[in-house]
């Protein structure tokens, strides 16, 4: 199974849209040329989600196919990574099927979205599946709820702990959904109790987004940035693109990796 990036880009994400940003990426061609940009910027990895001709947000495995036949084109040594969200639209099952059917490499999964019809024996069995077919599933987990929901799944066996990739969303419910650096820290705290080998990563929302990443990095955690949750860079001016984004947290995980160098060997 393939190991986390440890810099994926989230170009667009489900709901916004040009309105919201005119560089935000919404055609499959768009997907693509921001891809490729953010590659050479320095993400190792790409989030992807889809939209309808009418800018929705679609889950097809025929439509993922084809996106990811395109990626893997343009961008062969990035990781892709599919999303499974629901947006109100989709149940379960079909969020389950979609991804077993499209075979990507990865999928981002919210397990919340996954216990949401209460049949916890057929999450299970698709986890299993995905495991089976080499698919790397990367639970998304949002707060305190999911947390004893993983605990459970841990507990009885149903997830492998040394196999297990989880990204912590931070500030997802807080106001105007504006993330902190503090965050982390349950989630962390969690970890360390729990599954303290599990591969983690963490995206974050609003002006503190590369605050709270470079929180991440220095714990040893991946991170996820771009426009499906942030616009905006530590100085508080708005990124002109995802890449201009990307770069900025490429940096910031560079000069952190060369601090920790040089302290390691004084």
């Amino acid at each position: 199974m393939r190991a986390l990036p440890k810099l994926m880009v989230a170009p667009n994400g489900a709901r916004k849209t040009k309105a919201d940003h005119p560089a935000l990426p919404m055609t499959l061609d768009e997907v693509v040329a921001t891809a490729v940009e953010c590659h050479v910027a320095g993400a190792d990895g790409l989030h992807l989600h889809l939209r309808d001709k009418q800018g929705g947000h679609v889950l097809d495995a025929g439509l993922y196919r084809e996106a990811l036949g395109a990626l893997r084109q343009a961008v062969p040594d990035m990781a892709l990574q599919i999303t499974s969200e629901a947006v109100g639209i989709y149940g379960p099952a079909v969020q389950r099927q979609v991804v077993e059917d499209a075979k990507p490499q990865a999928a981002s999964v919210s397990l919340a979205e996954m216990l949401a019809d209460g049949d916890k024996r057929a999450a299970v069995a698709f986890y299993d599946r995905c495991a089976q077919a080499e698919i790397a599933v990367q639970h998304i987990l949002y707060g305190p709820q999911d947390l004893l929901a993983m605990s459970d799944l841990l507990g009885d066996g149903s997830l492998d702990r040394e196999s297990l990739q989880m990204i912590f969303v931070l500030g997802r419910y807080t106001q105007g959904q504006q993330s902190m650096p503090a965050d982390l820290d349950p989630f962390l705290e969690w970890m360390e109790q729990t599954c303290p080998a599990a591969q983690w990563a963490v995206c974050a929302f609003g002006k503190q987004e590369t605050a709270c990443l470079g929180a991440a990095l220095a714990r040893g955690g991946h991170v996820r940035v771009g426009f499906e949750n942030s616009f905006w860079n530590a100085d508080g001016s708005m990124a002109a693109s995802n890449a201009e984004r990307v770069r900025e947290i490429k940096t910031l995980s560079d000069t952190l990796a060369s601090q920790s160098e040089n302290t390691n060997t004084v």
